[in-house]
């Protein structure tokens, strides 16, 4: 019998999936201990003083992508397709992501990459006519290594994304027809700036992770390690950079820096457990929240993604869902 999982914590909520079947839990106190079916957890504390500003971020949405676990031409998996009479899977999950967003009252988006499977015209189409029309001049994208593998330059570039109490830093870490990730000297030098003269917090994001340990590979799956290094010494500079986030790894992770700023990765859309994040911006800090596509399309497809890769020896939904503290919790101001 499959565990419940505790998929989501706020100040006041918290959220349980058991398999297809969601609990939800409302007027919890906030920073205390409470238990539900066995689990034990803590609420977040929140951030002193008013809120300022909500909106969502998402990545790895994959719009034409068809077949998932799929590896180059191998035939381990397991693979899963839409079955025959069903919408493609991206359109399912993403459709579910824009009904709770929508739902939620959030009225900005920010997209980290890998909109498209292959960078093809009809699959930026589809993307924008999932999210455009409801975000408008609101919805900000950066490209991902898909959307770049023939060298095409849609939605390339940094960009500075202002909020009420907040700076998003959207940094275009793509190599084209690469997988991999980088950061240029003019790209640290922009970032550099706009924290120098920043009059709130500033988090930075991009496509590709960071590295921060293991062999120094260039080709390193994620960004290469100087430019990741460069930009933790940036982070480490300018203390108005509270955190970095990423996608690329399709999965859960946090990493403090050694300054104590955290470096995340943040799991797709389009498969197990199919995330989009709340960004909730107070005056004395900014709340993380995950949550998991809940509509019941949505549940169906990413519970059957539960076991890809499971031919190669991975454990999936350990991987794409990480630890609680992975997905939901507070980013710190810095001095």
């Amino acid at each position: 019998m499959r565990d419940v999982e505790l998929t989501t914590v706020t100040e006041s909520e918290a959220v349980f999936h058991d398999g297809s079947v969601v609990h939800r839990l409302d007027g919890l106190a906030p920073d205390t201990e409470h238990t539900h079916a066995g689990i034990t957890f803590r609420t977040l504390a929140r951030p002193a003083g008013e809120l300022l500003a909500r909106f969502a971020t998402v990545n790895d949405v994959h719009f034409g992508e068809f077949e998932a676990g799929k590896i180059d031409d191998l035939t381990e998996g397991p693979i899963q397709r839409s079955a025959p009479g069903e919408a493609p899977y991206p359109e399912t999950m993403n459709r579910g992501a824009l009904a709770e967003l929508t739902a939620a009252g959030i009225e900005a988006l920010v997209v980290k990459g890998d909109l498209s499977n292959s960078g093809l015209d009809e699959e930026w189409a589809a993307f924008e006519a999932c999210y455009r029309p409801r975000f408008g001049r609101q919805l900000y994208v950066v490209r991902g290594n898909h959307d770049a593998y023939q060298g095409q330059d849609a939605y390339a570039g940094d960009q500075r994304i202002e909020f009420p109490g907040a700076i998003v830093a959207l940094l275009d870490t793509v190599v084209p027809e690469h997988t991999n990730g980088r950061l240029t000297a003019d790209q640290l030098a922009w970032l550099d700036a706009l924290a120098a003269e920043a009059d709130r917090p500033v988090l930075a994001m991009g496509h590709h992770p960071q590295w921060t340990d293991g062999s120094r590979s260039p080709d390193h799956f994620g960004m290469n390690p100087d430019d990741s290094d460069a930009l933790a010494e940036l982070i480490a500079r300018r203390t108005a950079i509270v955190s970095y986030s990423a996608g690329h790894t399709h999965r859960h992770r946090v990493r403090l820096l050694e300054c104590g700023a955290p470096t995340i990765e943040v799991g797709c859309v389009k498969d197990y457990p199919g995330t989009w994040v709340e960004h909730r911006v107070y005056e004395g800090g900014i709340m993380h929240v995950v949550h998991r596509i809940s509509t019941p399309e949505a549940l169906s497809w990413s519970e059957r993604c539960r076991h890809l890769y499971r031919d190669f020896g991975v454990d999936y939904a350990e991987y794409a869902l990480g630890r609680l503290e992975d997905r939901c919790f507070l980013i710190n101001l810095r001095s």
